[in-house]
């Protein structure tokens, strides 16, 4: 069952990005499309992307290293539009407050110029796991760079969320948890294949992407469409008045 193209295989990667088309339609007639516009269009161009990957995989007349070309502008492209979404999530969350907002941005580019860095040093030394196509070389060291670089910037949204205790919207808080926990396994992932772990059993660390990535499709259809509990109990959160006097303490150090 744990095989390529067995028919697990084929349901895991074609069922998520179906119900993420699904998602993306259901979206637009909610109405949710004029709150989150970029991560309808990042349904949209996911799916496309995935879908059309699973038609060249299957098409015999479709060399592997043309594949693997596809692939590598598929991922580039997918990369473009899911940082957008971030740049998205990070305006919901800290939009209200615009001075909190700058300060945020200059943190969050640092951290994500910092990780750029450190992720171009990482691909520099990344071991060419395949030497016979340096395409697929290249296309596994793209991802690692994107899911670096994505996972870093998540966790600094919402470390600084949790600093200034800014309540999450419902919606926006399960974008950012779907986003958060593909991008750690397909991290993992790669530290577990540049460390040669596994190897030779790739395809298990496949079932797990694929599988993980249906789950984090179910987690966008809960949130994005169920109505949020509300909690009996609330969490102290830091009032109001007090995130003001931040916004208008930053505004006044940041003029000067």
């Amino acid at each position: 069952m744990l095989q390529a193209h067995s028919y697990l295989w084929h349901y895991l990667w074609i069922a998520p990005n179906v119900l993420l088309l699904v998602l993306a339609v259901l979206i637009w007639r909610r109405g949710l499309h004029k709150q989150f516009p970029l991560f309808l269009i990042f349904a949209v161009v996911a799916a496309t992307v995935q879908l059309a990957l699973y038609a060249a995989d299957i098409l015999p007349s479709v060399s592997a290293e043309a594949w693997w070309r596809f692939f590598w502008a598929g991922s580039l492209v997918e990369a473009l539009v899911k940082f957008a979404v971030i740049g998205e999530i990070f305006g919901c969350v800290f939009g209200q407050y615009p001075s909190v907002s700058r300060l945020g941005k200059r943190v969050i580019s640092g951290v994500g110029a910092a990780l750029v860095l450190i992720a171009t040093v990482a691909a520099a030394y990344s071991p060419i796991d395949n030497p016979n196509y340096t395409v697929i070389s290249r296309a596994h060291i793209l991802d690692q760079t994107i899911y670096m670089v994505e996972c870093g910037v998540l966790l600094s949204i919402f470390l600084l969320a949790s600093h200034f205790r800014l309540r999450w919207n419902h919606r926006v808080f399960g974008i950012a948890l779907g986003l958060g926990i593909s991008a750690c396994v397909h991290l993992a992932d790669w530290a577990v294949t540049s460390s040669g772990a596994l190897y030779h059993k790739r395809e298990l660390l496949d079932f797990l992407n694929m599988a993980t990535y249906h789950i984090c499709v179910l987690i966008w259809f809960y949130y994005l469409l169920g109505r949020p509990k509300v909690a009996a109990t609330s969490a102290v959160f830091l009032p109001e008045h007090t995130l003001s006097v931040w916004n208008q303490e930053l505004e006044r150090l940041l003029q000067k």
